[in-house]
Order: C-alpha cells, then sequence, then structure tokens
C-alpha cells in the first residue's frame, strides 16, 4: 500500500516525496543522472551504499517508472542488468539542478562537488531560472505560490 504524506497527499509534492523522499533513491539518480552509472556495482562504488539497500532502491526507481531494467553481458561474463533512466528519470535533472544549487548556496564546502549542467552539442553551460510568459528572469524573491488544481496547471502554457 503506497503511504500518504500528511493530511494533503493529492498534493504534488506529497506525490513526488513518496517516490524520492529517500535520499538513496535521488542519490542513485544524482548518479544516473551526472555520472552516467547504470551497473549496480557503479551506483555501490560511487554512494558506498549497502547491496541490500542499493537493490531494494533500484527495484522501486524501476517499479515507479523512473529506470528501466536491461539486460547486458560482458564477454565471456554471464548476462546481468543494468539501470537506465526513462524520460520521467531524466527529467529529474531539474531537481538535481536545484538541489545542488541550493546545497552551494546555502551549505557550501571548500571540498565540495557540484553538478554543472552543458548543453550536449554545445557544451555552454546553463543555469536553472525562473522564467514568466514573456521569458523574462524571476528572481526566486519575487515569488509567490499558490496551490492550483493539476488539472488547471495542465491548460496552462508557458512558452
Amino acid at each position: 500500500m503506497p503511504k500518504a504524506l500528511g493530511r494533503d497527499s493529492a498534493c504534488s509534492i506529497a506525490r513526488s516525496l513518496e517516490v524520492l523522499g529517500d535520499s538513496w533513491t535521488l542519490l542513485i539518480v544524482r548518479e544516473a543522472i551526472v555520472a552516467g552509472a547504470t551497473r549496480f556495482h557503479e551506483f555501490r562504488d560511487a554512494l558506498g551504499v549497502a547491496p541490500n539497500i542499493l537493490a531494494k532502491r533500484l527495484a522501486s526507481l524501476v517499479d515507479d517508472g523512473l529506470m528501466v531494467r536491461r539486460t547486458y553481458q560482458e564477454p565471456g561474463e554471464r548476462a546481468r542488468e543494468e539501470y537506465v533512466l526513462t524520460d520521467a528519470g531524466r527529467s529529474l535533472s531539474l531537481v538535481v539542478a536545484a538541489l545542488g544549487e541550493w546545497g552551494r548556496t546555502h551549505r557550501p564546502r571548500p571540498d565540495g562537488t557540484s553538478p554543472r549542467f552543458l548543453v550536449e552539442t554545445s557544451d555552454d553551460p546553463v543555469r536553472l531560472a525562473f522564467v514568466d510568459s514573456r521569458g523574462g528572469q524571476v528572481p526566486p524573491e519575487r515569488l509567490v505560490a499558490r496551490r492550483v488544481p493539476d488539472r488547471e496547471r495542465a491548460t496552462e502554457a508557458i512558452s
């Protein structure tokens, strides 16, 4: 049975946290996005996570549609499975970028690292921004947020 977070499990943030609310889950997604990890040992070695926890989290990511299992076989080795991000999983790049930016700004460390996102074809760096309907950037301190039914958001068009 899926867990319901708080009194407002209809909230899109609560629904997202039902899938992503565990730190290992987001770190696995980070490794897939930033390092291109797909294989169990790549996730295990990069994160230092216990194999049983990693196996559970990868299975959940597959069950929730963020990754798919794909069989591969190295020459002379037995067949194994790798874990490849789906479109839904790749779309978490925005979340990973936002968390990286927040951590870099509000939890800086001299020895820290952060992901840099680049345009694939040109290596031009990109950055996160709130953009209004005319294409103008809006600083976070000028934002307000309101609850809006998802059905209304589906019809919004921001170019």
